[in-house]
Protein backbone atom coordinates (compact mmCIF):
# COMPACT_ATOMS: atom_id res chain seq x y z
CA UNK A 1 0.00 0.00 0.00
CA UNK A 2 1.24 3.09 -0.82
CA UNK A 3 0.36 6.77 0.98
CA UNK A 4 0.91 10.23 -0.86
CA UNK A 5 4.09 12.11 -0.12
CA UNK A 6 2.31 14.91 1.93
CA UNK A 7 1.60 12.72 3.88
CA UNK A 8 4.48 10.98 4.82
CA UNK A 9 6.77 14.27 5.25
CA UNK A 10 4.32 16.18 7.58
CA UNK A 11 5.75 15.40 11.10
CA UNK A 12 3.83 13.70 13.98
CA UNK A 13 2.73 15.71 16.96
CA UNK A 14 5.85 15.49 19.97
CA UNK A 15 2.88 16.48 22.45
CA UNK A 16 0.71 14.04 21.40
CA UNK A 17 3.26 11.25 20.70
CA UNK A 18 4.85 11.93 24.75
CA UNK A 19 1.13 12.13 25.74
CA UNK A 20 0.88 8.88 24.32
CA UNK A 21 4.18 7.41 26.11
CA UNK A 22 3.45 8.54 29.52
CA UNK A 23 0.22 7.16 29.33
CA UNK A 24 1.58 3.66 28.49
CA UNK A 25 4.23 3.93 31.04
CA UNK A 26 1.73 5.00 33.99
CA UNK A 27 -0.41 1.65 32.65
CA UNK A 28 2.24 0.19 33.62
CA UNK A 29 2.18 1.51 36.89
CA UNK A 30 5.23 3.64 36.38
CA UNK A 31 5.53 6.89 38.74
CA UNK A 32 5.25 9.52 35.28
CA UNK A 33 5.21 12.94 36.20
CA UNK A 34 3.89 14.85 32.96
CA UNK A 35 5.16 18.39 32.78
CA UNK A 36 4.53 18.43 28.93
CA UNK A 37 1.05 18.76 29.45
CA UNK A 38 -0.91 21.44 27.54
CA UNK A 39 -4.17 21.55 29.64
CA UNK A 40 -4.73 22.36 33.16
CA UNK A 41 -6.21 20.38 35.81
CA UNK A 42 -9.25 22.20 36.56
CA UNK A 43 -12.93 21.18 35.66
CA UNK A 44 -14.97 22.36 32.83
CA UNK A 45 -17.34 25.37 33.81
CA UNK A 46 -20.31 24.06 35.34
CA UNK A 47 -22.13 26.43 33.23
CA UNK A 48 -20.83 24.87 29.98
CA UNK A 49 -21.75 21.07 31.50
CA UNK A 50 -25.13 22.23 32.00
CA UNK A 51 -25.67 23.73 28.87
CA UNK A 52 -24.16 20.58 26.79
CA UNK A 53 -26.43 18.13 29.25
CA UNK A 54 -29.34 20.29 28.41
CA UNK A 55 -28.89 19.84 24.39
CA UNK A 56 -28.30 16.11 25.09
CA UNK A 57 -31.50 15.99 26.79
CA UNK A 58 -33.29 17.48 23.98
CA UNK A 59 -32.19 14.16 21.97
CA UNK A 60 -32.41 16.56 18.99
CA UNK A 61 -28.65 16.34 18.07
CA UNK A 62 -28.78 17.23 14.38
CA UNK A 63 -26.49 18.86 11.78
CA UNK A 64 -25.98 22.89 12.57
CA UNK A 65 -25.24 25.32 10.15
CA UNK A 66 -21.38 24.99 8.82
CA UNK A 67 -20.41 28.29 9.94
CA UNK A 68 -21.77 27.45 13.77
CA UNK A 69 -25.05 28.10 15.45
CA UNK A 70 -26.36 31.88 15.87
CA UNK A 71 -26.64 31.64 19.40
CA UNK A 72 -23.05 30.85 19.95
CA UNK A 73 -22.10 33.26 17.16
CA UNK A 74 -23.93 35.45 19.78
CA UNK A 75 -21.93 35.02 22.75
CA UNK A 76 -18.71 35.09 20.62
CA UNK A 77 -19.88 38.40 19.00
CA UNK A 78 -20.38 39.54 22.73
CA UNK A 79 -17.19 38.15 23.92
CA UNK A 80 -15.34 39.61 21.06
CA UNK A 81 -16.78 43.26 22.07
CA UNK A 82 -16.01 43.00 25.53
CA UNK A 83 -12.14 41.62 24.95
CA UNK A 84 -11.49 43.31 21.70
CA UNK A 85 -13.26 46.31 21.69
CA UNK A 86 -14.39 45.76 17.82
CA UNK A 87 -18.33 44.85 16.96
CA UNK A 88 -18.61 42.15 14.43
CA UNK A 89 -21.67 40.37 12.64
CA UNK A 90 -22.49 36.55 12.61
CA UNK A 91 -21.31 36.89 8.90
CA UNK A 92 -17.41 37.75 10.29
CA UNK A 93 -17.25 34.48 12.47
CA UNK A 94 -16.83 30.87 11.53
CA UNK A 95 -16.98 28.29 14.52
CA UNK A 96 -14.65 25.40 14.11
CA UNK A 97 -13.32 22.56 15.96
CA UNK A 98 -10.41 23.80 17.75
CA UNK A 99 -8.60 27.09 17.17
CA UNK A 100 -5.93 24.47 15.55
CA UNK A 101 -8.92 23.63 12.73
CA UNK A 102 -9.30 26.89 12.56
CA UNK A 103 -5.55 28.56 12.09
CA UNK A 104 -5.46 25.18 9.16
CA UNK A 105 -8.43 26.11 7.79
CA UNK A 106 -7.37 29.83 7.41
CA UNK A 107 -4.35 28.60 5.63
CA UNK A 108 -6.44 26.24 3.59
CA UNK A 109 -8.54 29.66 2.22
CA UNK A 110 -5.39 32.03 1.51
CA UNK A 111 -2.32 30.26 0.38
CA UNK A 112 -1.43 29.04 -2.71
CA UNK A 113 1.41 26.79 -3.36
CA UNK A 114 5.16 28.36 -2.97
CA UNK A 115 3.07 31.08 -0.56
CA UNK A 116 5.48 31.90 2.29
CA UNK A 117 4.14 32.57 5.83
CA UNK A 118 6.42 34.16 8.19
CA UNK A 119 6.15 32.06 11.90
CA UNK A 120 7.77 33.43 14.72
CA UNK A 121 10.45 31.22 16.84
CA UNK A 122 9.33 29.93 19.27
CA UNK A 123 6.31 28.74 18.09
CA UNK A 124 3.69 26.31 18.09
CA UNK A 125 4.56 23.33 16.87
CA UNK A 126 1.80 22.20 14.35
CA UNK A 127 2.43 26.20 12.59
CA UNK A 128 5.39 24.59 10.43
CA UNK A 129 3.02 21.94 9.30
CA UNK A 130 -0.16 23.02 8.49
CA UNK A 131 1.66 25.74 6.41
CA UNK A 132 3.50 22.90 4.80
CA UNK A 133 -0.36 20.50 4.58
CA UNK A 134 -1.52 23.27 1.73
CA UNK A 135 1.75 23.40 0.05
CA UNK A 136 2.88 26.59 1.83
CA UNK A 137 6.51 27.37 2.53
CA UNK A 138 7.12 28.42 6.27
CA UNK A 139 9.55 30.76 6.99
CA UNK A 140 11.04 30.79 9.95
CA UNK A 141 12.26 34.12 12.18
CA UNK A 142 14.76 33.94 15.31
CA UNK A 143 15.70 37.24 16.76
CA UNK A 144 19.10 38.14 16.47
CA UNK A 145 19.45 38.63 20.26
CA UNK A 146 18.70 35.23 20.87
CA UNK A 147 15.89 35.97 23.50
CA UNK A 148 12.24 34.91 22.45
CA UNK A 149 10.69 38.53 22.06
CA UNK A 150 10.69 38.81 17.93
CA UNK A 151 11.47 42.18 16.47
CA UNK A 152 10.64 44.17 13.40
CA UNK A 153 13.87 44.59 11.59
CA UNK A 154 13.93 40.64 12.01
CA UNK A 155 10.58 40.12 10.41
CA UNK A 156 11.61 42.73 7.81
CA UNK A 157 14.69 40.65 6.86
CA UNK A 158 12.51 37.77 6.17
CA UNK A 159 9.98 39.24 4.19
CA UNK A 160 9.67 38.68 0.37
CA UNK A 161 7.50 39.33 -2.74
CA UNK A 162 5.81 35.32 -1.41
CA UNK A 163 5.18 36.93 1.47
CA UNK A 164 1.36 35.83 2.23
CA UNK A 165 0.83 36.27 5.84
CA UNK A 166 2.41 36.50 9.21
CA UNK A 167 0.77 34.22 12.44
CA UNK A 168 1.19 35.84 15.73
CA UNK A 169 0.92 34.09 18.94
CA UNK A 170 1.05 36.05 21.78
CA UNK A 171 1.33 35.14 24.59
CA UNK A 172 3.33 32.62 23.58
CA UNK A 173 2.86 28.67 23.33
CA UNK A 174 6.10 27.68 24.13
CA UNK A 175 7.69 30.70 26.22
CA UNK A 176 5.35 32.17 28.12
CA UNK A 177 5.99 35.57 26.76
CA UNK A 178 3.81 38.32 25.87
CA UNK A 179 4.60 40.47 22.85
CA UNK A 180 4.64 44.48 23.63
CA UNK A 181 1.80 46.58 22.32
CA UNK A 182 4.39 48.64 20.28
CA UNK A 183 5.24 45.86 18.90
CA UNK A 184 1.85 44.23 18.21
CA UNK A 185 1.40 47.83 16.45
CA UNK A 186 4.22 47.95 14.02
CA UNK A 187 3.36 44.61 13.05
CA UNK A 188 -0.10 45.34 12.37
CA UNK A 189 0.52 48.69 10.84
CA UNK A 190 2.93 46.75 8.54
CA UNK A 191 0.68 43.97 7.95
CA UNK A 192 -1.92 46.87 6.98
CA UNK A 193 0.18 48.60 4.92
CA UNK A 194 1.99 45.93 2.55
CA UNK A 195 -1.53 43.45 2.21
CA UNK A 196 -0.36 40.75 4.18
CA UNK A 197 -2.49 38.54 6.41
CA UNK A 198 -1.87 39.06 10.27
CA UNK A 199 -3.40 35.59 11.87
CA UNK A 200 -3.27 36.41 15.29
CA UNK A 201 -3.49 33.05 17.34
CA UNK A 202 -4.68 34.51 20.78
CA UNK A 203 -5.79 31.41 22.57
CA UNK A 204 -4.49 32.45 25.79
CA UNK A 205 -4.97 35.88 25.73
CA UNK A 206 -6.77 36.34 29.37
CA UNK A 207 -4.22 33.99 30.74
CA UNK A 208 -1.89 37.17 31.51
CA UNK A 209 0.59 37.17 35.06
CA UNK A 210 1.40 39.70 37.28
CA UNK A 211 -0.71 42.57 36.37
CA UNK A 212 -0.08 42.95 32.73
CA UNK A 213 -2.50 43.76 30.00
CA UNK A 214 -2.83 42.04 26.87
CA UNK A 215 -3.63 44.35 23.74
CA UNK A 216 -6.07 43.89 21.35
CA UNK A 217 -4.56 44.25 17.62
CA UNK A 218 -8.06 45.41 16.71
CA UNK A 219 -6.74 48.62 18.82
CA UNK A 220 -3.79 49.04 16.91
CA UNK A 221 -5.96 49.40 13.50
CA UNK A 222 -7.95 51.97 11.92
CA UNK A 223 -9.66 49.59 9.50
CA UNK A 224 -12.89 48.04 9.38
CA UNK A 225 -13.23 44.47 9.93
CA UNK A 226 -14.01 44.12 5.91
CA UNK A 227 -10.63 45.44 4.88
CA UNK A 228 -8.83 44.74 7.15
CA UNK A 229 -5.50 41.95 6.92
CA UNK A 230 -6.17 41.19 10.90
CA UNK A 231 -7.57 37.82 10.93
CA UNK A 232 -8.39 36.94 14.67
CA UNK A 233 -8.38 33.22 15.92
CA UNK A 234 -9.61 32.06 19.51
CA UNK A 235 -11.37 29.29 21.32
CA UNK A 236 -12.52 28.02 24.92
CA UNK A 237 -9.99 25.27 25.32
CA UNK A 238 -7.43 27.03 27.21
CA UNK A 239 -9.45 29.78 28.95
CA UNK A 240 -11.82 28.01 30.15
CA UNK A 241 -9.45 24.18 30.53
CA UNK A 242 -11.98 22.52 27.72
CA UNK A 243 -9.24 21.58 26.21
CA UNK A 244 -11.84 17.85 25.09
CA UNK A 245 -14.47 20.49 23.59
CA UNK A 246 -12.37 21.34 20.86
CA UNK A 247 -14.39 24.69 20.15
CA UNK A 248 -12.67 27.21 18.15
CA UNK A 249 -13.69 30.55 16.45
CA UNK A 250 -12.28 32.80 13.35
CA UNK A 251 -12.96 36.09 13.13
CA UNK A 252 -12.54 37.44 9.38
CA UNK A 253 -14.10 39.53 6.90
CA UNK A 254 -17.17 37.90 5.06
CA UNK A 255 -15.77 37.16 2.05
CA UNK A 256 -12.80 35.17 3.69
CA UNK A 257 -15.43 33.64 5.77
CA UNK A 258 -17.61 32.38 3.05
CA UNK A 259 -14.73 30.65 1.47
CA UNK A 260 -13.77 29.30 5.27
CA UNK A 261 -17.20 27.82 5.22
CA UNK A 262 -16.86 26.12 2.11
CA UNK A 263 -13.73 24.44 2.90
CA UNK A 264 -14.97 23.34 6.44
CA UNK A 265 -17.98 21.83 4.82
CA UNK A 266 -16.33 19.94 2.90
CA UNK A 267 -14.09 18.25 5.49
CA UNK A 268 -16.35 18.01 8.57
CA UNK A 269 -20.04 19.45 7.61
CA UNK A 270 -20.22 21.19 10.90
CA UNK A 271 -19.04 21.49 14.32
CA UNK A 272 -20.96 19.10 17.47
CA UNK A 273 -23.82 20.49 18.50
CA UNK A 274 -23.60 19.95 21.63
CA UNK A 275 -20.08 20.89 22.32
CA UNK A 276 -21.16 24.20 20.80
CA UNK A 277 -23.65 24.26 23.93
CA UNK A 278 -21.02 23.56 25.68
CA UNK A 279 -19.08 26.75 24.20
CA UNK A 280 -21.75 29.15 24.58
CA UNK A 281 -22.90 27.80 28.23
CA UNK A 282 -18.53 28.68 29.17
CA UNK A 283 -19.01 32.26 27.24
CA UNK A 284 -22.20 33.27 29.18
CA UNK A 285 -21.70 31.97 32.28
CA UNK A 286 -20.31 33.44 34.85
CA UNK A 287 -16.53 33.98 34.19
CA UNK A 288 -15.01 33.28 37.69
CA UNK A 289 -13.21 30.18 36.55
CA UNK A 290 -10.72 32.26 34.07
CA UNK A 291 -9.71 34.38 36.88
CA UNK A 292 -9.82 31.10 39.41
CA UNK A 293 -6.95 29.35 36.52
CA UNK A 294 -5.53 32.19 36.10
CA UNK A 295 -4.32 32.77 39.33
CA UNK A 296 -3.65 28.95 39.82
CA UNK A 297 -1.55 29.33 36.37
CA UNK A 298 0.30 32.43 38.10
CA UNK A 299 1.01 31.01 41.74
CA UNK A 300 2.19 27.40 39.82
CA UNK A 301 4.33 29.60 37.56
CA UNK A 302 5.88 31.66 40.80
CA UNK A 303 6.90 27.51 41.80
CA UNK A 304 8.41 26.81 39.14
CA UNK A 305 10.54 29.81 38.47
CA UNK A 306 11.78 29.05 41.89
CA UNK A 307 12.21 25.25 41.17
CA UNK A 308 14.30 26.48 38.13
CA UNK A 309 16.36 29.34 39.41
CA UNK A 310 18.19 26.74 42.35
CA UNK A 311 19.07 24.68 39.34
CA UNK A 312 22.58 25.84 38.36
CA UNK A 313 23.62 26.08 34.79
CA UNK A 314 19.90 26.17 33.55
CA UNK A 315 18.37 29.85 32.21
CA UNK A 316 15.16 30.58 32.88
CA UNK A 317 13.11 33.60 31.17
CA UNK A 318 10.17 34.48 33.29
CA UNK A 319 6.26 33.48 31.59
CA UNK A 320 3.61 36.65 31.08
CA UNK A 321 1.09 33.75 30.71
CA UNK A 322 0.66 30.56 29.40
CA UNK A 323 0.78 27.36 31.00
CA UNK A 324 4.93 26.90 29.97
CA UNK A 325 8.19 28.39 30.40
CA UNK A 326 11.04 26.92 27.80
CA UNK A 327 14.32 27.63 29.80
CA UNK A 328 17.79 26.67 28.48
CA UNK A 329 19.35 23.14 29.29
CA UNK A 330 22.27 24.13 26.88
CA UNK A 331 24.73 23.67 29.73
CA UNK A 332 23.77 19.73 29.75
CA UNK A 333 22.81 19.07 26.37
CA UNK A 334 22.63 20.97 22.97
CA UNK A 335 20.53 18.04 21.68
CA UNK A 336 16.63 18.09 23.10
CA UNK A 337 15.02 15.37 22.01
CA UNK A 338 17.66 12.85 23.55
CA UNK A 339 17.56 14.95 26.96
CA UNK A 340 13.72 14.57 26.72
CA UNK A 341 14.26 10.90 26.27
CA UNK A 342 16.78 10.34 28.56
CA UNK A 343 14.62 12.32 31.64
CA UNK A 344 11.50 10.32 30.27
CA UNK A 345 13.54 7.09 30.82
CA UNK A 346 16.09 7.88 33.91
CA UNK A 347 13.71 9.99 35.70
CA UNK A 348 10.02 9.25 34.69
CA UNK A 349 9.30 13.02 33.49
CA UNK A 350 7.64 14.31 30.72
CA UNK A 351 9.37 17.24 29.08
CA UNK A 352 8.89 18.29 25.78
CA UNK A 353 11.92 19.25 23.33
CA UNK A 354 12.81 22.78 22.09
CA UNK A 355 13.80 21.82 18.66
CA UNK A 356 10.08 20.99 18.00
CA UNK A 357 9.46 24.47 18.65
CA UNK A 358 12.46 26.11 17.07
CA UNK A 359 14.50 26.17 20.17
CA UNK A 360 16.81 23.49 20.10
CA UNK A 361 18.31 23.14 23.71
CA UNK A 362 15.67 24.02 25.62
CA UNK A 363 12.65 22.23 26.85
CA UNK A 364 9.38 23.32 27.49
CA UNK A 365 7.86 22.14 30.55
CA UNK A 366 3.95 23.01 31.63
CA UNK A 367 2.92 24.15 34.86
CA UNK A 368 -0.79 23.61 34.31
CA UNK A 369 -0.22 20.58 36.80
CA UNK A 370 -0.53 20.49 40.76
CA UNK A 371 2.25 21.95 42.60
CA UNK A 372 3.67 18.58 43.87
CA UNK A 373 4.29 17.82 40.64
CA UNK A 374 6.46 20.36 40.02
CA UNK A 375 8.60 20.42 42.69
CA UNK A 376 9.10 16.97 42.60
CA UNK A 377 9.21 16.95 38.67
CA UNK A 378 12.02 19.57 38.78
CA UNK A 379 14.08 17.86 41.30
CA UNK A 380 13.91 14.72 39.22
CA UNK A 381 15.59 16.37 35.85
CA UNK A 382 17.86 18.32 38.51
CA UNK A 383 18.72 14.58 40.19
CA UNK A 384 19.35 13.42 36.45
CA UNK A 385 21.17 15.96 34.93
CA UNK A 386 23.06 17.74 38.12
CA UNK A 387 26.02 16.38 39.31
CA UNK A 388 25.85 18.58 42.97
CA UNK A 389 23.05 17.08 43.33
CA UNK A 390 22.31 13.24 45.72
CA UNK A 391 22.88 10.66 43.82
CA UNK A 392 20.01 9.00 44.83
CA UNK A 393 16.40 9.55 44.80
CA UNK A 394 13.07 7.88 45.40
CA UNK A 395 10.42 7.76 42.61
CA UNK A 396 7.73 6.23 43.80
CA UNK A 397 8.28 3.79 45.83
CA UNK A 398 12.03 2.80 44.16
CA UNK A 399 15.24 4.47 45.53
CA UNK A 400 17.28 5.01 42.29
CA UNK A 401 21.06 5.45 42.20
CA UNK A 402 22.49 7.91 39.73
CA UNK A 403 25.52 6.25 38.06
CA UNK A 404 25.76 7.82 34.86
CA UNK A 405 27.51 11.24 35.70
Amino acid sequence: MTVSQLAKSIAESPTLKLNEEARLLREKGEAVIHLGAGEPKNKAPISAILSSAAKLNTGDIKYTPTDGVPSLKKAIIRYTEENYDRVVAPENIIISGGAKQSVYNVLYSVLNPQDEVIILAPYWVSYPEMVRMVYGVPVIVRPEDGSFYPRMEDILKAVSSYTKAIIVNSPNNPSGVMYSEQFIAEIVEFCERKGIYLIMDDIYHKLVFDGKTWPSPYRCTKKDIESTHLIVINGVSKLYGMTGFRIGWTITNRNLMTIMSNVQGQVTSCTSVVLQAAAEGALTGLQSAIESLRLTLQNNRDVMMQELNSFSGVKTTKPDGTYYCLPDFRAYSNDSVKLSEMLLKRALVVAVPGKEFGMEGHLRLSYATTIKDITEGVARIKWALDPNSPNEIYIGDRKLLRDWL
